[in-house]
């Protein structure tokens, strides 16, 4: 084995080399001050080698002047701790019922255990980081939702987006790391558990971000879901109603379209949806031509 490593001819390995970075050269141009809010979830999220890759991504971008603020969910472990508590969930209409008891576990697993934890692992990474839920400042007010008029308890939709305290922590070149409890609207003290997608492309809207990026568990939108290669790496907005009704986008790719075009609307140029469980991926979106998953524009 020695030996046929010692053939490989250097000048082809570090020719490869040289020609990546040239290729990155024009992105890292284009990228350096400006905002990219990034939401968090899914298989990259539970896998520790994948989670280590995702926060190197962000300490790197982090560190040649790219602006990245991180929103996380964390869906499997608030079932993991109701379910070590012995707490039943409730469904409604496919949506989960969130009552005082379960809100208190929501809080105290994204704010408390999961967004400390990242917090610590971009640390370690050689980032800067400050952990926040959306409580903090005010940074996220919400009202309550209800589905099919049945009541959802403390699940809430976000009505505003103060984000100064956002702004005054990138200016200070921190990472701000974003969990989705958010405060009820004036006069209201509750807490409300916010899906993290939409409050991620709210949040782009609000710090009028260059790009949003959901990293999830999927390659993309695929035009045959058994065939990762049917992978469409670029819709126009005037495609997307078009592809829902031929039940190209659907199921739970449809909320994450929804996000993307929230964000589109709003003003944030490039939105993409990406596959969390490649390593890398942020960079190889961010500083290749090839790209990787789906772009919305």
């Amino acid at each position: 084995m020695d030996e046929e490593k010692n053939s490989v001819d250097p000048r082809l390995d570090n020719e490869h080399w040289a020609n990546v970075l040239v290729q990155a050269l024009p992105y890292f141009r284009h990228w350096v001050g400006k905002t990219v809010v990034v939401k968090y979830g899914g298989n990259a999220m539970l896998n520790e080698d994948l989670k280590k890759n995702v926060m190197e991504d962000i300490v790197l971008l982090n560190t040649v002047g790219i602006h990245v603020v991180l929103v996380h969910g964390g869906g499997p472990e608030i079932n993991t701790m109701l379910k070590r508590v012995g707490k039943e969930s409730r469904f409604v209409n496919g949506l989960r019922y969130t009552d005082s008891e379960t809100m208190e576990i929501v809080q105290m697993v994204l704010t408390g255990k999961l967004n400390k934890d990242i917090v610590g692992i971009l640390l370690q990474e050689g980032g800067k980081a400050v952990g926040l839920s959306g409580v903090d400042s005010g940074l996220l007010r919400a009202k309550p939702i209800q589905s099919g008029g049945e009541d959802l308890g403390f699940v809430g939709e976000v009505t505003e987006v103060h984000p100064e305290i956002l702004q005054s922590l990138i200016n200070q070149g921190f990472i701000p790391v974003v969990s989705t409890v958010a405060l009820g609207e004036v006069g209201d003290s509750a807490r409300y558990n916010i899906n993290a997608d939409t409050a991620a492309a709210k949040i782009a809207v609000a710090l009028n971000a260059e790009k949003f990026v959901q990293l999830t568990n999927v390659p993309g939108v695929l035009r045959d879901v058994n065939d990762p290669k049917s992978l469409i790496q670029r819709i126009h907005l005037s495609d997307v109603d078009r592809l829902i009704n031929d039940g190209i986008i659907a199921g739970g790719m449809i909320p994450k379209i929804e996000c993307c075009l929230l964000a589109r609307n709003g003003g944030v140029p490039r939105t993409h949806i990406i596959d969390g469980r490649v390593p890398h991926s942020l960079l190889i979106e961010m500083f290749s031509d090839r790209g990787i998953g789906t772009m919305i524009y």
